[in-house]
């Protein structure tokens, strides 16, 4: 017991000097090249490129993030944009290049564990947390309101960022977010860490773009989607390929453990619902029983019951359109967005 006493004593004393040092990182802003190698990914970004440095979980970890400005007369708006699981900050290039073009600064982060972010080999993934570091961004960047845009894991997070702060969200725009339904309550079975490691570490384009082709993209594949999927796949492959795959095991395992869909009345600010209905999406649909399956991921009914339940909200469904609307179809997505936006 004394010698329990002793290591427990050690490790409070190592905490101890390790806050200050964490501390001593926060809220440092760096210009880096777009096109280099950082964090496992040598993905050449479209605009600028930024990395913010702070501490979480008493590690010292980097964000690397977009910072676009207005190319017409601002609006004095700020819009941040966040991506889904199997995207990067990137893949809302031709979304940033309009929002800009109508007067927004906008703010494109690479979330911690992804792309060109920090990948810890050990951190405790909560929606909160993403939330959190989120939110500290936008506080070293002096912004204090802004229209938050989710799509995927993005938008799950986007409503989890809007229940903690809503006094930064001014408007909020979901595009096919994951989330609108409990999968745990619905009979998806628990797959632990490891075989999800396991899964992700096998990870490559083929199994990334199977795996797209029908639900993103209802079936259709067109040159230009292979720009993602290689993003993806070369960090799979990359120098942090299995922390990476670590990290996104534990990413998928805190989707699964953090259903939103019971709190959508307690949103507060106006809320669009941009939804491709033929998405057929749903977190641990690929291992569970057929009964289960056939419950799941009916985006067709998801995008209006969540509408239902959200107090403030507007829903644009696309018939046609699968999981990434503002990929398959960016004409008409931009339009109904914009137009929302703008009333």
């Amino acid at each position: 017991m004394k010698s329990l006493s002793i290591a427990w004593a050690v490790l409070a004393g190592l905490a101890t000097c390790i806050q200050p040092i964490v501390a001593a990182t926060l809220e440092t802003i760096r210009d880096i090249p777009s096109d280099g190698y950082l964090h496992g990914s040598n993905f050449t970004y479209p605009f600028p490129l930024k990395v913010y440095t702070f501490g979480s979980q008493l590690q010292k970890l980097e964000m690397a993030f977009m910072d676009i400005a207005p190319t017409v007369e601002a609006n004095g708006k700020v819009a941040i944009c966040l991506h889904g699981k199997n995207f990067c900050g990137p893949t809302w290039e031709e979304t940033a290049r309009q929002l800009a073009g109508v007067g927004y600064r906008v703010i494109l982060p690479d979330q911690v564990g992804f792309c060109k972010s920090s990948k810890p080999k050990s951190y405790q993934y909560t929606l909160q947390q993403f939330s959190y570091n989120t939110k500290n961004l936008l506080r070293a960047l002096d912004i204090e309101k802004v229209t938050l845009i989710g799509h995927s894991l993005g938008g799950m997070t986007s409503i989890r960022f809007s229940l903690m702060f809503p006094d930064i969200v001014e408007r909020l725009a979901l595009v096919n977010p994951i989330g609108l339904e409990d999968w745990k309550a619905l009979g998806v079975p628990y797959e632990s860490i490891d075989d999800l490691y396991v899964s992700e570490a096998a990870s490559n384009y083929s199994t990334i773009r199977a795996y797209e082709q029908p639900t993103y993209y209802v079936g259709h594949w067109d040159a230009a989607y292979d720009v993602w999927v290689n993003m993806l796949a070369n960090i799979y492959q990359g120098g942090e390929g299995s922390t990476f795959a670590f990290n996104q095991a534990l990413v998928t395992d805190m989707a699964l453990s953090a259903p939103v869909v019971y709190e959508f009345a307690m949103l507060r600010p106006p809320t669009l619902l941009l939804i491709g209905e033929r998405d057929t999406t749903a977190l641990g649909k690929q291992w569970s029983p057929p009964d289960v399956q056939a419950k799941l991921g009916h985006y067709d009914v998801l995008g209006k019951q969540a509408a239902a339940a959200i107090p403030d909200s507007d829903l644009i469904e696309f018939p046609d359109l699968g999981h990434a609307p503002q990929i398959q179809e960016p004409g008409r997505f931009h339009e109904a967005l914009l137009g929302w936006l703008a009333g």
